[in-house]
């Protein structure tokens, strides 16, 4: 073997050696399988940092997860964690319908689509915007037991279709009642709701009740739309009930905005934040 031939590959064998030693994570990680805190990046490798965790992470706790991390706090992700998805759709019964329909990775999947929910603004704002949203959510659903409104395939399909919405006309044969986690309804959100997400609102609104992921969007669809403004402006609590459901409000049912209101500093508290002023309607 000639010396230089042999010097090289001492070299190399030395670097390797180097290398193994420094990136441990790296060499044994490799194709993933990652610890629970390690990301495993776009190349298969685990790890941390944004080599790992951030663009192209295809697992773990990544960066860009959930809508990327565009605001104070970390990412929604980082936020909305498995224990903390987990300890409200676990609450709901084994026999219902949402339980084995609503998931953590597919409201992940639709957020991804609404880059500035729960990252747009200073990272206590950020934390009350997604309490805010979970608190609807888990009032609309019981806690992610319903998928569609309670009795709402039952009413006729008359009863949420706004003639006067000539732009969203109405299919006589479906009924636009509410569905999804924010229970969407009337033709006049159905309409827009899926030609911005890509479904066919109108003639198949049951399409928010058979896919989990269009179901999430459609939700933040209607909060992006209606919601995250009065979050990020600072007007409280109470105003994005009148922004859900305005007949709550003014003594039209106290109950439900006790209910919103209770899962709303709840969820604060388990974020580490305050809840703010105007909690009523």
């Amino acid at each position: 073997m000639a010396l230089s031939t042999e010097i090289n590959l001492l070299t190399l064998a030395f670097l390797a050696g180097i290398l193994a030693g420094v990136l441990p994570n790296l060499v044994s990680g490799q194709n993933c399988g990652c610890a629970a805190n390690l990301c495993c990046s776009k190349w298969g490798y685990c790890g941390t940092g944004d080599a790992y965790c951030g663009s192209g992470c295809q697992e773990g706790p990544c960066y860009s997860s959930g809508g990327g991390g565009g605001g104070g706090g970390g990412s929604v992700a980082d936020i909305v964690t498995d224990s903390f998805f987990d300890g409200i759709i676990n609450q709901a019964s084994s026999s219902c319908a949402g339980k084995y329909f609503y998931s953590r990775s597919s409201f992940l999947d639709a957020s991804d689509s609404y880059p500035a929910f729960g990252t747009s603004s200073d990272a206590d704002t950020n934390k009350r915007e997604i309490a805010a949203f979970f608190a609807h959510v888990t009032h609309e659903t019981g806690h992610f037991c319903y998928i569609e409104e309670i009795g709402g395939p039952s009413l006729p399909t008359s009863a949420y279709c706004d003639a006067s919405a000539v732009q969203w006309p109405c299919n006589p044969n479906v009924g636009y009642y509410g569905r999804g986690p924010i229970q969407i309804s009337w033709n006049y959100n159905y309409g827009p709701a899926g030609q911005a997400i890509g479904f066919d609102g109108l003639n198949s609104p049951q399409t928010v009740a058979n896919d989990p992921i269009i179901s999430f969007k459609s939700a933040l669809w209607f909060w992006m739309k209606n919601v995250h403004s009065i979050i990020v402006s600072g007007q409280g609590f109470g105003a994005t009930i009148r922004a859900i459901n305005s007949m709550e409000c003014n003594g039209g049912n106290p109950s439900a905005v006790d209910d919103r209101v209770g899962y709303y500093v709840a969820y604060c508290n388990q974020f580490g934040v305050s809840p703010g002023g105007d909690l009523y309607c």
